[in-house]
């Protein structure tokens, strides 16, 4: 049960933000949002959660992105602090925490860039990896998607520092759905996450190019058959 519920709420966190590539040709005019999740979840027994979504600009010009999803008996916690380069984000540091029936564990990344280096600080045991250019974080990825699809991409490949290793996450472009959510129905890019042919486990995303490829609707299939699901609620300012 532990672990379920944690894969569970790492799947509420795969959120996206309402970025358009047209707003991002320049970091100045990134603008900050909020945007809430509801979430309904199998597991074992029916459970509905929120989850939020913000993005703030810090005193020195990089950008927050932060992630949260709570249960009564569980939650998770990430941010990532990153520049833009060309429409590519570029990470400074991420930090994740989450918790699960009291028991918790946290983890913060520093990228080096000058040296290509992240330094892992996993529940203060740190230690060092090398990193090719182009490496982001389980937050940066998210992000870069969404800045890649308006370009008509079909195939997405990103290198992700993950869980003290370097990751290869494949993405498939697979067409245009209507999507309903609590927010409005809208037209959706339709994205599945390609884990290979004989993964188990099936994610699938929708972006609103109408919200500037905000992510509308997840849904997940665990390799237990289990599901989760998420649909947009609403869209705040800051």
């Amino acid at each position: 049960m532990y672990r379920r519920i944690k894969q569970i709420l790492c799947c509420t966190l795969l959120l996206g933000s309402s970025i358009s590539a047209q707003a991002l040709s320049s970091a100045t005019e990134l603008k900050p949002f909020r945007a809430l999740y509801e979430s309904h979840l199998d597991v074992g027994i029916e459970l509905t959660l929120e989850a939020v979504r913000e993005l703030r600009q810090q005193s020195d010009g990089q950008w927050l992105l932060t992630s949260t999803a709570d249960a009564a008996i569980a939650g998770i916690e990430e941010s990532s602090r990153f520049t833009l380069d060309q429409l590519q984000v570029v990470p400074q540091e991420y930090q994740y925490h989450h918790k699960v029936f009291g028991k918790r564990r946290d983890a913060t990344l520093n990228f080096d860039w000058p040296n290509t280096r992240v330094t892992n600080d996993v529940d203060n045991k740190p230690w060092q990896m090398d990193i090719p250019a182009g490496t982001l974080d389980k937050l940066g990825y998210q992000m870069q998607i969404r800045l890649d699809l308006p370009s008509g991409k079909t195939k997405l490949s990103y290198p992700v520092a993950d869980g003290g290793s370097l990751k290869q996450y494949d993405f498939e472009v697979l067409g245009t759905e209507s999507v309903d959510t609590p927010a409005g129905t809208f037209d959706a890019i339709k994205v599945q996450r390609d884990r290979g042919e004989d993964a188990k486990r099936e994610t699938y995303i929708w972006f609103a190019p109408e919200l500037d490829y905000m992510i509308v609707k997840l849904y997940q299939i665990e390799s237990d058959g289990k599901k989760a699901q998420l649909l947009l609620k609403k869209v705040e300012s800051p």
